[in-house]
């Protein structure tokens, strides 16, 4: 039975919530020129708390009309890479003052459990320290042919970064693209997720009291499908960063196409745990579950697909689900919670779909079904599937909730066969004491991103990113300072120019003739 805590009428609301959101454009909340609204739902009860303004086109014109005038006559594009870190880090120390405020507002609007949105908080301000730093240190090539000729790179902002955030860990994804965006000298419109708006709305305010001019950042709120495809199709956004779904990346990519815009494209993700017979198991047991469980499973870098060796694998079964059952599922907002509600009612549905799925191609184990004590809102129990098959769907599909998949494997090779075995490409996990087999298995993996013998902690220097359906292109470290820069190459000639002189006999014999 899974361990519940509290009741639904203990639900904590944070005070001071507010009843209506506003786009946030050049410096003023404003409302869509339609009056068009959305309802915004808090997932313990799918009550509405709030109302937010629905962009669409003529909103999402003048919001890139602002951004572009912002950098074009605007100072941020301008001014030294010291002065846009000054401002980069006062964000960053507003952000930390503020972490229980935005770990909770987090944790209210997505159901995020309350520990693990205070974390998201702290890293969302590590973002921007980091790249306030890394801006000032960046360096780039010159070379120098002897007397002749000096080569450099001149990087510059490109312009409008359009912005499209998911709905899971909505504040730090958000701090993840507009830190290197805005250090790098862009100006940007942020379209985040219509089903987690609310910690958005405290950016404008962050941003104002850290000194960054009006402009440069611009808020949209409305449907992806309205708001967030004008803004891709923009001529005047050039850059569009986006983190969401697979099939909408496609999308995106299709629409962008025509305009020759720069993409980076995080998408889903179906990523396998790999643990070997000779594994620390116990050490792989605590981070297999955490990785599929925490967040409430709401993570593309899950691994919700493991794969056990035979030798282990029945032993490994049993305890892994003993752990699901454990598992604490409660109201966000207690510190005891372990698993909360699921961001919205659309999103309970579809998982609770892949769950009877689910009953249909493995070995139920755990969960299976709504929460136990949890007769409204989006509660499911983490569920285990055993002994999957490589063609089943709950194995092939992401289902982007507290649901793994456990398949087991014989050799090296049948194990990497059913890693490679679908069509994501994001993370990759593997457990095993061999450093010889560590490294060869994660060289041959296809993914973009591979843990050994560790979770999901990453250096913010390292790429991020995922091959085949689970993205393209890569942001993290230097690697977003190259999405979100032009880079030109500047030729100086340091003596006389050696040009071949076209047309000068011709000219001369010309001349010579008049």
């Amino acid at each position: 039975m899974t361990t519940t805590v509290e009741t639904p009428s203990e639900h904590f609301v944070p005070g001071n919530l507010p009843t209506h959101l506003q786009h946030y454009i050049n410096g003023e909340f404003v409302d869509s020129i339609g009056g068009k609204t959305f309802d915004v739902l808090e997932p313990v009860s799918n009550q509405k708390y709030a109302t937010a303004a629905a962009g669409q086109a003529e909103d999402v014109d003048l919001a890139v009309a602002a951004a572009k005038q912002a950098f074009t006559a605007g100072p941020w594009p301008k001014m030294l890479p010291r002065e846009r870190s000054r401002v980069l880090h006062k964000i960053a120390d507003i952000v930390e003052s503020r972490d229980d405020e935005l770990a909770y507002l987090e944790s209210y609007d997505s159901g995020l459990p309350i520990t693990q949105a205070k974390g998201q908080a702290l890293r969302a301000a590590e973002n921007f320290r980091f790249f306030a730093d890394l801006i000032v240190a960046q360096e780039d090539n010159a070379f120098k042919v002897p007397g002749r000729q000096l080569n450099y790179v001149n990087r510059k902002p490109i312009g409008v970064a359009g912005l499209i955030t998911p709905w899971n860990v909505p504040f730090m994804q958000e701090s993840w693209k507009l830190a290197p965006a805005i250090a790098a000298g862009n100006t940007v419109v942020m379209k985040p997720a219509s089903y987690t708006p609310l910690s958005a709305v405290l950016w404008p305010e962050i941003f104002r009291e850290a000194g960054l001019p009006d402009g440069v950042f611009n808020l949209i709120f409305g449907s992806g499908g309205i708001a967030g495809d004008y803004l891709v199709k923009h001529p005047d956004v050039p850059l569009i960063s986006f983190t969401g779904d697979s099939s909408t990346g496609a999308t995106i990519s299709t629409a962008a196409a025509p305009q020759f815009k720069g993409l980076s494209l995080e998408l889903g993700g179906k990523s396998p745990a790999v643990v070997f017979a000779d594994a620390d198991i116990e050490a792989a047991l605590d981070a297999t579950v955490f990785s599929v469980f925490s967040l409430n499973g709401e993570r593309c870098t899950a691994g919700s697909r493991v794969l056990v060796q035979r030798d282990i694998y029945d032993d490994f079964v049993a305890r892994f689900a003993q752990r699901a059952k454990n598992i604490v599922v409660g109201l966000p907002s207690d510190p005891a919670t372990e698993v909360g509600s699921l961001v919205h009612p659309n999103h309970f549905d579809n998982v609770m779909n892949y769950i009877e799925i689910g009953k249909t191609e493995g070995r139920l184990l755990a969960g299976g079904g709504r929460a136990e004590g949890f007769p409204t809102g989006n509660y499911i129990a983490p569920t285990v599937f055993a002994d999957v098959s490589p063609d089943a769907r709950i194995f092939q599909e992401e289902i982007f909730g507290p649901v793994v998949a456990i398949t087991p494997f014989e050799d090296d090779a049948e194990a990497l066969t059913l890693a490679n075995n679908t069509k994501y490409g994001l993370a990759a996990y593997v457990w095993t004491s061999s450093l010889k087999r560590a490294h060869n298995f994660a060289h041959a993996i296809e993914a973009g991103m591979v843990w050994l013998n560790s979770n999901n902690v990453r250096d913010l220097r390292t790429p991020f990113g995922g091959v085949k359906a689970s993205g393209l292109g890569r942001e993290g470290g230097y690697r977003s300072v190259d999405f979100y820069t032009t880079q030109q190459s500047v030729q100086i000639t340091l003596n006389e120019s050696h040009s071949p002189k076209f047309g000068s006999v011709a000219d001369a014999a010309v001349s010579g003739d008049s």
